[in-house]
């Protein structure tokens, strides 16, 4: 976004100030094992339990627990800040002329614990700088502990020297995060869980999977088997198929060339049975498309399909809606376009409860891992 006049100077009366009291996204969902469900009127608002609601109203009244977002996806933000009961911080976030961003809080963070929720999406680098700039920010201006809190960390794949002379960009993303000052890092669903160890800080890392399988478990699909779209993604598919009480199958595949894959056959029995394909990240969907393909060719009654991250480039849209497949469900991890949101095959649902969550182990200091137990 462009808020500076033709000389390069910021322009005041363009402030963005980010207000926790703006309504959540309507396409929300939590399973109930999160302490938070979808209102039964269908406006998609989080509801606690009384506990709940006793610690979001002490969390509110605690100076020194912040909650601060960026440009790349304020609704997430505002709804995790709805959840814990906290009001999103307000900062004016704006962009010279020549692109270059200006940052600055507008309320006092010395001593405090912060949060900065910054999924670093399209434009990727544009949003990483901004998550940059922030942490500096908030070092620069005493806090006692930065939290990054990515929901979509960008660079993910590029995690190895697959080809000479290659780059480990992800790698490079963990050094600049915590260059700039965090102190701590909230992840979820990382394309590789080794990205971890590329952190010099403590990273906690969250899955989506309490989300999705509180939402199909509802669906009560029959003869479901769960189905892993590659090689790598065998270990999630596995868990998930454990706590979906369904059958694996793997479908493997050789890539060709960058975004381009090629499905060569399935493994398992997947004939006359319901099938769930499993994956972190949705990019292009072509890879998602053939496996349907494949799965179908074989077989398979019916092929539905979630993943975290609902990255959806290119020609991604167009491909989904024209497939056969039944369902597609994604989380909010990345803001989807209006041309996603229009697409009658896309279910969107929320993490924030997830995420919320997490931020208030990491605030009192207790596990993160008794989430997913």
């Amino acid at each position: 976004m462009t808020s500076a006049d033709g000389d390069g100077n910021v322009d005041g009366n363009s402030t963005l100030t980010m207000d926790a009291d703006a309504p959540a996204m309507a396409s929300s969902e939590m399973p109930e094992n999160l302490a938070a469900e979808v209102n039964p009127a269908g406006s998609g608002s989080l509801l606690r339990t009384a506990a709940g609601k006793k610690r979001a109203k002490s969390y509110s009244e605690d100076k020194r627990f912040k909650i601060f977002s960026g440009t790349s996806n304020l609704p997430l933000a505002e709804e995790i800040c709805k959840f814990v009961g906290v009001p999103l911080g307000e900062v004016r976030l704006q962009r010279f002329s020549d692109g270059e961003v200006y940052f600055q809080l507008l309320e006092n963070v010395r001593g405090a614990d912060v949060f900065v929720v910054q999924p670093t999406c399209y434009p990727v680098d544009q949003h990483l700088l901004e998550l940059l700039i922030m942490i500096d920010a908030l070092k620069r201006a005493s806090a006692r502990r930065i939290t990054v809190v990515v929901p979509y960390y960008g660079y993910a794949r590029q995690d190895r020297k697959d080809r000479p002379r290659v780059a480990i960009s992800s790698k490079l993303v963990a050094d600049l995060l915590t260059t700039a000052g965090a102190n701590r890092a909230l992840l979820v669903d990382l394309h590789a869980a080794q990205i971890q160890g590329f952190f010099n800080i403590p990273v906690d890392h969250l899955f989506a999977s309490p989300v999705l399988v509180g939402y199909f478990r509802e669906l009560n699909l029959p003869d479901l088997t769960v189905v892993s779209p590659d090689a790598g993604g065998v270990e999630r598919a596995r868990f998930f198929a454990q706590k979906m009480e369904a059958p694996l199958a793997i479908v493997d595949k050789r890539r060709t060339d960058m975004n381009v894959t090629e499905v060569m056959h399935v493994i398992g029995d997947v004939e006359d049975r319901t099938c769930l394909i499993l994956d972190d990240i949705v990019d292009t969907a072509g890879t998602l498309i053939k496996t349907v393909d494949a799965l179908l060719e074989v077989g398979a009654k019916k092929v539905y399909a979630c993943a975290t991250h609902a990255v959806l480039s290119g020609r991604a849209i167009e491909r989904i809606v024209d497939s056969r497949l039944e369902q597609l469900v994604v989380t909010n991890t990345i803001p989807l376009r209006e041309e996603a949101q229009h697409a009658g095959k896309i279910k969107v649902l929320s993490i924030a409860g997830l995420i919320g969550r997490a931020i208030e182990s990491i605030h009192m200091e207790t596990s993160v891992s008794s989430l997913f137990n």
